[in-house]
């Protein structure tokens, strides 16, 4: 366990870029429903009603809170707004981790374009057990230079506990204008609990780099440096993630280099649109994905003729690559245009849509699956890579990128050492139905 658990905080930038977690946990389809605002509140119900076991009768509820709210013994927990994020709570616990309901104020901040920048401390996130965890501080930002660490357990956010928290509403909570500040507390990796008041800033990020893992050398099994093969990683799909690959690629294809690796390991999804552009570009033909919606039925998006370039491409992904990279690496593998290498994935294949409240909040709901060109389902199963690597602890410790290294092998033609068995234990920060 303590492996898994080191291994996750080294290895994996997991989960969603704190620029936009809320959409990033899942393809997100805006819909935009006016709400109504002159909708009047629901009336208490009586004893002779004839409505009184209608189970779309949500006046009951009403009753409730307000003799909780006059009668409970604990008058703090009977407050009106406490007990209707309660009742609120209830609702989505009742459906699937990736619905949910986003206060006001959050979701005000939570519907940027994925420009490549957002406003908040700069710190990606995961999930382990009940508590949101810092899986890395991003360089040069607010969060590092306060001493935040990977791993750190997020126990608090404005004195609020976070215990129970999504993502999505950890995200939602942390960001936030330039110069204002928040106040998170967190239990480090040793035990220790330490809390910092933390000033956002602006944080540019960029999705795409040719920058390895573990050193920022590509090495082969031996230890040398590789230049015969080229290596990008995409750290999430925005708006610009599509013209970052084309850029880098286009510079890749005239270097002479016999293939490609494309890292998408700890890549928590993003913009649907930009994803299948981002297929498309490798594809010369074949479905990319289907989506299939509550009634079974089914859409999805086929390939145009035409690539960006006809070099090998290997693709590495981890327990954490989820959504979009799941969809890229399944349309890419299926397609036979690309070899997976790594272990198996998140398993978010879950597309949600957000409507307006009339309260300027949102709901979040799973309106659909996404399934791979063969059919596969993604939600709750991943990609299954072509070869599997599970690196060690003593590996981490040591630099030593193995995925990369058999990636490269691969590329090369070498023949592969058998795979080593695969761990036992699954990912903490996944729900598998």
């Amino acid at each position: 366990m303590k492996s898994n658990l080191l291994r996750n905080s080294l290895v994996g930038v997991i989960a969603v870029l704190v620029a936009g977690l809320l959409v990033m946990s899942g393809f997100l389809v805006r819909v935009l429903t006016e709400g109504d605002a002159s909708v009047p509140a629901a009336a208490a119900t009586t004893a002779g009603s004839t409505s009184k076991d209608d189970p779309g009768n949500y006046d009951l509820l009403a009753e409730m809170a307000k003799i909780i709210a006059t009668d409970y013994v604990d008058p703090d927990k009977g407050d009106p707004e406490v007990l209707r994020n309660a009742a609120i709570k209830g609702l989505f616990d009742s459906l699937d981790p990736h619905s949910s309901y986003i206060d006001p104020d959050s979701y005000a901040l939570a519907r940027d374009d994925f420009e490549g920048a957002f406003e908040g401390i700069g710190a990606t996130v995961g999930k382990e057990g009940e508590f949101v965890v810092i899986t890395t501080p991003l360089p040069n930002t607010p969060a590092e230079r306060a001493g935040v660490k990977a791993g750190d357990q997020l126990l608090e956010v404005d004195g609020q506990s976070a215990e129970g928290w999504s993502v999505q509403l950890a995200v939602t909570k942390i960001r936030g204008p330039i110069g204002s500040k928040v106040t998170i507390k967190v239990k480090h990796r040793d035990g220790k609990e330490e809390t910092f008041t933390i000033s956002r800033d602006k944080i540019a990020v960029e999705s795409v780099n040719r920058t390895p893992l573990f050193g920022g050398v590509l090495r082969d099994s031996a230890g040398e440096e590789v230049k015969d093969i080229a290596y990008f990683r995409i750290r999430s799909f925005s708006r610009t993630t599509p013209q970052e690959i084309e850029k880098v690629v286009k510079e890749i294809s005239g270097s002479g280099v016999k293939g490609i690796i494309v890292d998408v390991r700890s890549n928590p999804g993003g913009l649907l649109q930009e994803t299948i552009q981002i297929a498309d570009m490798f594809l010369d033909s074949g479905q990319i994905f289907f989506q299939q919606d509550r009634s079974g039925r089914e859409t999805g998006a086929i390939a145009r003729s035409g690539v960006l370039t006809s070099l090998p491409i290997v693709i590495l992904q981890d327990e954490f690559s989820a959504s979009g990279a799941e969809l890229l690496a399944g349309a890419l593998q299926e397609n036979g245009r690309a070899k997976v290498i790594g272990t198996r994935s998140y398993g978010k294949g879950t597309v949600n849509h957000a409507r307006d409240l009339s309260n300027g909040g949102a709901v979040y709901v799973s309106i659909g699956r996404w399934l791979t060109p063969k059919h596969n389902q993604i939600e709750g199963k991943g990609i299954t890579p072509d070869y599997e690597v599970t690196m060690t602890l003593e590996e981490i410790e040591a630099r030593k990128d193995i995925p990369a290294q058999r990636a490269v092998d691969m590329l090369r033609g070498k023949t592969l050492p058998p795979p080593k068995p695969a761990a036992t234990a699954t990912p903490t920060a996944t729900p598998r139905p």
